[in-house]
């Protein structure tokens, strides 16, 4: 269980990555961008391509990022410039993304499971300097030695760069660019009036928002030890449900704490398979289903609580004006009463 665990909490804060670019264009931008499914496999492509071909895995990482704000950037064009439906303008790109990554790779599917990626570097070393060790055998002497974990290193590493990735998002959305893509979301026709350029600010939001998921996808190649082209379906759903997720259960009051919860989203989501997939009558083909159901959850659960909230407050409203016409009819019978005796 523990390693199980383990994996998820690691894998989350891979996809964290992804949600905070489904946070960029679906909040903040409010476009539902479906380039995600594209782009993700984008990330995942290049980088894969370029490790295989003997590239620095680091550096291949850093391009796959690249190759993701371009496509973001092509989507915000098409909506843009081509005055086209932002969700057609996200299905396009996605569509045409697929015949380019399947360009990409030459392929369908690269394997990497032998070769040197950001992970394996990473993973050696921690291992040279002894911090797996350490961990192991803090763990060991808990009981848990049955089940560690083959490194510490990815975790620790995804962690840092993870959150150093939300420091630069929040700081970006406090700049004066990100105010003014901030409020292009909000109002354009507001922004507008100060004379701001909305559609360079949708396109530089489209392009980060993808860069970043597109950053996310080579680095979950790295970690799963293979590129295909078919990984990225049903990415704007998992994106989704760690965003919901995470403002449900952590709320967002700040950008800060927002960017926070998305993250938080996002491992609680794979947590929440992983334990779900353990169920005996579940396989991993049930992964979207229960995607699905844990979106609808996020989505509906929410409103039945505060519908509910605001029945009881109602009623309480209406026992205490009931209160009061009562306490008044009293006080007016007593009155009446204490008339009757003067008289």
């Amino acid at each position: 269980m523990f390693t199980a665990i383990f994996g998820s909490f690691e894998a989350g804060i891979i996809y964290a990555i992804m949600a905070l670019g489904v946070y960029l264009s679906f909040r903040i931008l409010d476009f539902p961008d479906l380039t995600v499914d594209g782009s993700f496999v984008t990330g995942a492509a290049l980088s894969a391509v370029l490790i295989a071909g003997g590239v620095n895995p680091f550096l291949a990482t850093l391009l796959a990022l690249f190759a993701g704000f371009a496509a973001g950037c092509m989507t915000g064009l098409l909506h843009t410039f081509g005055k086209i439906n932002n969700l057609l303008s996200g299905i396009l790109m996605m569509i045409a993304l697929y015949s380019i990554n399947l360009r990409i790779m030459g392929r369908s599917n690269i394997p990497l499971l032998n070769m040197e990626t950001s992970f394996t570097k990473i993973g050696g070393f921690f291992e040279d300097i002894g911090l797996d060790a350490f961990f192991n055998g803090i763990l060991t002497a808990v009981g848990l030695g049955d089940s560690l974990p083959g490194t510490w290193g990815i975790l620790i590493f995804m962690i840092i760069v993870t959150f150093v990735i939300k420091g630069l998002t929040d700081l970006f959305l406090q700049t004066e660019i990100g105010l003014a893509v901030r409020a292009t979301g909000n109002n354009k026709q507001m922004i507008r009036s100060f004379s701001a350029n909305t559609n360079l600010l949708t396109i530089l939001g489209l392009g980060l928002s993808n860069a970043l998921v597109a950053f996310s996808g080579a680095l979950i190649a790295q970690q799963g030890g293979f590129a295909d082209v078919g990984m990225g379906i049903g990415m704007i759903v998992i994106g989704l449900a760690s965003v919901i997720i995470g403002e449900a259960l952590f709320g967002t009051k700040s950008i800060a704490r927002t960017t926070l919860a998305v993250i938080g989203g996002a491992i609680i989501y794979r947590i929440v398979v992983t334990l779900a997939l353990r169920v005996e009558f579940l396989d991993p083909g049930d992964m979207k289903v229960i995607t699905a159901l844990i979106v609808i959850i996020a989505l509906t659960a929410p409103k039945i609580i505060d519908h509910s909230k605001e029945k009881k407050r109602k009623a309480k409203r209406r026992q205490e004006k009931l209160n009061m016409l009562q306490s008044s009819a009293e006080r007016k019978g007593e009155n009446h009463a204490a008339f009757k005796s003067d008289s």
